[in-house]
C-alpha cells in the first residue's frame, strides 16, 4: 500500500464519478423497489473508492468492482464507470498482472450478476446488456491510458535522476580541479613560508636574540594557513562515500579535546532520538568547529559540551571558561560564520557571544521533524 495522502483533487475525482453515477442511477430507474436505497450506496460507495485510487489501487480496483456487481444485481443499468477508472488508476501503479486478472473476473462474473437482477433478463440479454456496461474497448483503452501515463512518469523520473547524477558527476570533478589548483598554486608558498618562519625563529633563539613579534605572528599565520588549507582540501576531495560524522561521533571529538589538555566535559540531557541526517551532521559540525575555536583562539581551560533532546528540538550548547567578556569586540570568523549557515539552512538558530561570567558561548537550536 503506498503512503500517498488522499488529496482534495482525489476527492474531487471520487465525488465527481460518484455523482454521476447517482445521477445516472436516478434517472434510469423506471419502477422503485425496496432495494433501491441499497443500489443507490453501491453507486455512491463504487465512486467514492476512488478518492483512494492512488493510495490502495488494488483495493480500488475490488471495492469499484464488487460495488458494479451489486447494483447491476438489482437491477441499475449503469454503466461500469468507476471500475474503468480503478483499472486505469491500477494499471498506472503498475499492478498489470493483478489488474488483468481482476477484469477477467469481472467480465465473467457481470452476466451473472445481471441474470440475477429482478428485470427477469435472459442469458442472451444478460450477455448483451453487459458488453453495454462493461464495454472490453473501454477497458483496453483504460488500461492502455494506465500504461502510457505510468511509462511516461518511469522516464521522467530516469530522465531527473540522470540529470542529477550529471551534476553530481560535475560537480565531482569541478572539486577536485580546484583542490589540484589550490595545492598546486599555494600549497608549496605557504609551506615555504612556514619553512622559513621557522628556521628564522629557530636561528635567533639559538644566538639568544630577540625574536621579533612580525617574525612569530609570520610563523603562526603559516602554521594556521597550513592547517586550513590541508582541511579545505580534505573537504574538497572528500567523495561522500565515507560515513558522515554525526552524534554518535561526538565523543571522539571530546576525547580529542582532552588531549590537547582542554577538561571537555560532555552532558546528554533529554530522550535521546533519531534526528534527520542533516542536523545529525550540523549538529557535529557545531561541537567539532566549537572545540576547535577553544582550543586555538580561547586561551580556555575548561570546556563543556551540552546535547539536549527536546521533542521537536535538538538544543546544542558549548561553553568556555576563556579570555573573552562581555566587553570583548568580537569579529566573527569563518567558522562561526560557517556554523550560522548551516543552522540558518535548517530553520534553526544560533547564538554565539561571550559570557557575562567570563568566556564563550555557542547555542545552537535545530529543528526537528520527526514526522518525516
Amino acid at each position: 500500500m503506498s503512503r500517498e495522502r488522499i488529496g482534495v483533487r482525489d476527492w474531487a475525482i471520487a465525488a465527481g464519478v460518484a455523482a454521476i453515477l447517482l445521477v445516472t442511477g436516478l434517472s434510469g430507474q423506471p419502477s422503485p423497489t425496496h432495494l433501491d436505497p441499497l443500489g443507490y450506496a453501491l453507486l455512491m460507495a463504487g465512486g467514492l473508492a476512488l478518492a483512494a485510487h492512488r493510495r490502495a489501487p488494488v483495493t480500488v480496483l475490488a471495492v469499484t468492482g464488487s460495488c458494479v456487481l451489486g447494483y447491476q444485481a438489482l437491477g441499475f443499468e449503469v454503466p461500469a464507470l468507476a471500475f474503468l477508472f480503478a483499472v486505469f488508476a491500477a494499471v498506472r501503479a503498475g499492478h498489470r498482472v493483478i489488474t488483468v486478472a481482476g477484469t477477467v473476473i469481472m467480465l465473467a462474473a457481470l452476466p451473472f450478476a445481471i441474470l440475477a437482477a429482478p428485470h427477469g433478463w435472459s442469458v442472451d440479454e444478460a450477455f448483451t446488456q453487459s458488453r453495454e456496461a462493461l464495454q472490453l474497448a473501454w477497458l483496453i483503452a483504460a488500461g492502455a491510458a494506465g500504461e502510457a501515463l505510468r511509462q511516461a512518469e518511469r522516464r521522467a523520473d530516469e530522465a531527473e535522476r540522470t540529470r542529477e547524477e550529471t551534476a553530481r558527476r560535475r560537480a565531482d570533478e569541478e572539486r577536485l580541479h580546484i583542490a589540484r589548483e589550490l595545492h598546486d598554486s599555494l600549497t608549496h608558498q605557504i609551506s615555504v613560508i612556514k619553512v622559513q618562519a621557522e628556521v628564522a625563529v629557530h636561528l635567533a633563539n639559538r644566538r639568544g636574540e630577540q625574536v621579533p613579534e612580525a617574525l612569530l605572528a609570520i610563523r603562526e599565520a603559516g602554521r594556521e594557513a597550513a592547517r586550513e588549507l590541508r582541511a579545505t582540501l580534505e573537504a574538497l576531495r572528500d567523495d561522500g562515500k565515507s560515513p558522515p560524522h554525526g552524534l554518535d561521533d561526538v565523543q571522539e571529538l571530546m576525547e580529542r579535546a582532552r588531549t590537547t589538555g582542554l577538561d571537555a566535559k560532555l552532558t546528554i540531557e533529554g530522550r535521546r532520538h533519531d534526528v534527520p541526517a542533516a542536523v545529525d551532521r550540523t549538529a557535529y559540525r557545531i561541537v567539532q568547529e566549537s572545540l576547535t575555536n577553544i582550543a586555538r583562539h580561547a586561551g580556555a581551560a575548561t570546556a563543556s559540551v551540552r546535547i539536549d533532546y527536546r521533542p521537536d528540538t535538538l538544543v546544542i550548547q558549548v561553553d568556555d571558561d576563556g579570555e573573552a567578556t562581555p566587553d570583548t569586540a568580537q569579529v566573527p570568523g569563518v567558522g562561526l560564520l560557517g556554523m550560522r549557515e548551516r543552522v540558518t539552512a535548517l530553520g534553526g538558530r544560533l547564538q554565539a557571544a561571550p559570557r557575562g561570567e567570563g568566556g564563550f558561548s555557542v547555542q545552537a537550536e535545530l529543528p526537528v521533524d520527526r514526522t518525516s
